[in-house]
Parts: C-alpha cells; structure tokens; sequence
C-alpha cells in the first residue's frame, strides 16, 4: 500500500510539471458556509487519494486563491493523499484526469477548462470505481456521472452585471467586451446575458467582443487597438478583474477618464481585494463576486461518501453578489476581496 501511494505520488508531481511546461448552473441548494468534516483518512484508517485538476493557479488572484484554498484543505493532517495537475486547456486535463485514473486515486476533483468532452473519462472513472467531484465550474455531462458540482452560478454572475448596467441609464451603450477562455463556464456565462441584452435592445452595440484568456496584456492590447481606430466606446465589461485592469491601463495611456462620474464605465469579476480597492476609489465602477473557497465543501461531502452518505443536492452553488462603486465600504472590501 505503502509503495502504491508513493507511486502516486510521483506520477502526480510528474504529471503537474510537465502539464505546466506545456503550458452554471443547476438546480440545488445555495451555500454560504461549509464545514470541513469530522475525522480523518478513509473508513479503514488510510489516506484518503485525490487527484485534483484544476486551472493554472497564476490565471488570476482568483484562481491562486482556489489553489491554496485546495492546497490547504487536502492534506495529510485532514487524511487526505493528494495530487494536483494544472491546465488552462481540456485536452491536457483530460489526459491528466486519465493519468489519474491508472494511479488508482479514489476521488477526481475536476475544475474544468472547458465544458464538454469529458463523458469518456467519466465514464472510465466510474468504471474503475473513482467518485469524481466538479468544482469552480460546470461540465456538460451526465449528473450519473459525478457525485456533486461545487460552483458558481456564472450565468447568474453575468445577468447581475448586465442588470447592474441597465440600471445605469445611459442613451446608449457602446461597449467594448473582452471576454475570458473561449468555452470555459465563466465565459459562457458572463457573455450569455450580455449577447442576449444586445440582441434585445437598440441602444446597446458592442463595438468589440474579443477573447483575452484572461490575460491583462492581451486585453490592454484589444483596448489600445480601439483607441488607435477612433471608435468611440462608453463601457469596458471586461470577465476578469485582470482583464479590466489591462482595458484600464491601455484608457490610462491615453488619458481617457474612468469610474464614477467619467467618460467609460469600467467593469470586473471575481473581487480581487485591489480591485475591490479601484471600486472603493471611484476608479472602477463594477466588479461581480466569484466565491473561490470550495474546498470545504468538498471535503464535507468526501468525509460523507466515506461514511455512506450521498450527498443531499446534486448541485451546490456557491453564494455571491455584485459590488457597486457607489454603494461599497472599506467593510466590504476586508470581507469579500480574494
């Protein structure tokens, strides 16, 4: 046993190193607040193997901040045994979700990089007996096929900022929308309520809408080039606080106003204390929560599997809200930012 989790081990590090060199919602219960279990270790009193995959933890300040929640949850000391593979592309979860498998891990925490093409390795999963637990977003696969999605509800993310917006009562919305990793659920949530207010309405145009990967750079750059061509634009609804603070500082170079009172609304995801802090300024106008601390919650559920208990929701989704510029407090600010 002992050399079987030494194994494990070291596949798992080789595993994280060399996918780093190469590189929602349902239905259920609303969460505020979990526990993270009683006891430790497996019923007969071995560690408890978890291979956890999850995006690059240098993506944002949110996603370090999941890594280290998960970090420090899933330990020898809470009875854990655990692995961790990262990757901004599905292609290589997929395959480190496989490697997994072969080194026998009794659960697969998934933070997918893309929603589907997932139902094979589910399926293996299952077929070797491993429980697979979603986290941080949502997949498109058969529920049969998890023990239970941990998330954000990223469509509800982006109808709040789109309603936020609405509320602001501008003649016309012209926006620039800089969109995160083609595909993944909090892109396809956070642009869903914004394409389909367009749509519906003649005063909103979007005068670009481009993917930055969540990458501040790439998104100063999209931001610089619509500066350069002259088009007029009064909104920067960017998917990620990196991603606004990139579309910031390109508005910066050329000195164009921003925040409260001025010429372009600037608007985030996921509270970022310093971004929080640029709301609190009247610098930024809007940034939309994403809780990232869901490690408890898993680890409740995984102490419950091992005491035979399924879990009562299928889909818990995590509790958040949208912060305005002219309604936060520096309360707000220690509570929430990450």
């Amino acid at each position: 046993m002992k050399i079987k989790k030494i194994l494990a081990s070291v596949l798992g590090l080789a595993l994280t190193a060399s996918v780093l060199a190469g590189c929602s919602s349902g239905s259920g219960s609303t969460a505020e607040s979990g526990s993270s279990g009683s006891g430790s270790g497996s019923a007969n009193g071995d560690l408890i193997k978890v291979g956890i995959i999850n995006n690059d933890p240098n993506e944002s300040g949110y996603r370090t901040a999941n890594d280290k929640d998960m970090k420090d949850t899933f330990t020898e000391e809470n009875g854990y045994d655990a692995s961790f593979a990262y990757s901004l592309k599905n292609d290589e979860q997929i395959a480190a979700a496989q490697t997994f498998i072969q080194s026998e891990v009794d659960y697969l925490l998934i933070s997918a990089a893309g929603t589907s093409g997932w139902d094979s390795v589910l399926k293996d999963a299952q077929a070797q007996g491993i429980k697979v637990i979603l986290f941080d977003r949502t997949i498109d696969a058969d529920d049969s096929l998890y023990e239970a999605s941990i998330v954000s509800d990223m469509a509800k993310e982006g109808q709040t900022a789109v309603d936020w917006l609405a509320s602001q009562g501008l003649s016309e919305y012209n926006i620039v929308h800089i969109q995160g990793t083609m595909g993944s659920a909090a892109q396809v949530g956070r642009t869903g309520a914004l394409d389909t207010k367009v749509a519906e309405d003649d005063s909103w145009n979007l005068v670009t809408q481009q993917t930055a990967d969540w990458n501040a750079e790439t998104a100063q750059q999209i931001v610089q080039s619509i500066i350069d061509s002259g088009t007029s634009f009064n909104v920067i609804y960017a998917e990620n606080d990196d991603m606004a603070k990139g579309a910031v500082a390109a508005l910066d170079k050329a000195n164009i106003s921003h925040g409260v009172g001025k010429d372009v609304i600037v608007m985030g995801f996921d509270c970022n204390k310093w971004a929080l802090e640029n709301l609190l300024s009247g610098s930024w106008n809007y940034d939309g929560q994403c809780n990232p601390f869901q490690a408890s919650y898993i680890d409740s559920i995984i102490k419950d599997l091992e005491n035979g208990t399924a879990p009562e929701n299928k889909v818990i989704v995590m509790d958040e809200k949208g912060f305005d510029a002219s309604t936060i407090t520096q309360e707000d600010v220690d509570k929430y930012g990450i």
